[in-house]
């Protein structure tokens, strides 16, 4: 399956000059059903990706798009609906791949806050020590994302706790 010829499909990564359509090739041989894309469609355009989502699209790949700012964290509303898509595929056992520009920050960021969305016990700690052992030191990137990880299963409570009870209001 090839994308139509104006498709661009160079991109530049540090020094390192990448086709684009190989790597989906490459992701779909593997078996990627599911890709969630964190980068804004600002920076799918400056690192000349504009229609990457088109592309993983055209080899039958599910696209979710949640564009995050590079070093911010997403509303809680945004996080619960990126934690429930992730938690339907990972339970429908399909290969899913997250994706930020570097794979560092937001897509770390999302990968350390699975377990604490689908478990009461783990820790933000337990969570981000996993993650840097895995990945890097450096996963997650500022310090509010590192606050937000901490914070995340208080503000995942009160957020579920206001959804239950409009949702209860609203059966009435």
């Amino acid at each position: 399956m090839k994308p139509p010829s104006s498709m661009q499909t160079s991109c530049k990564f540090k020094d390192v000059r990448r086709n684009v359509q190989k790597d989906t090739e490459e992701l779909k041989s593997y078996g990627i059903q599911n890709i969630f894309v964190f980068c804004t469609r600002g920076e799918l355009s400056k690192y000349r990706v504009p229609n990457l989502l088109d592309l993983y699209h055209q080899y039958g790949i599910t696209t979710h798009h949640h564009p995050i700012l590079d070093g911010g964290t997403p509303d809680i509303t945004s996080y619960c609906e990126i934690m429930e898509e992730l938690e339907i595929c990972l339970k429908n056992n399909q290969k899913t791949l997250i994706h930020s520009y570097g794979g560092l920050g937001r897509s770390c960021l999302v990968a350390a806050h699975l377990p604490l969305y689908l478990s009461d016990t783990e820790s933000p700690q337990q969570a981000i020590n996993s993650l840097m052992d895995m990945r890097v030191s450096g996963a997650i990137q500022t310090i509010k994302q590192y606050n937000y990880l901490h914070e995340f299963q208080d503000k995942l409570a009160v957020y579920l706790s206001s959804r239950d009870s409009l949702s209860r209001s609203v059966s009435r």
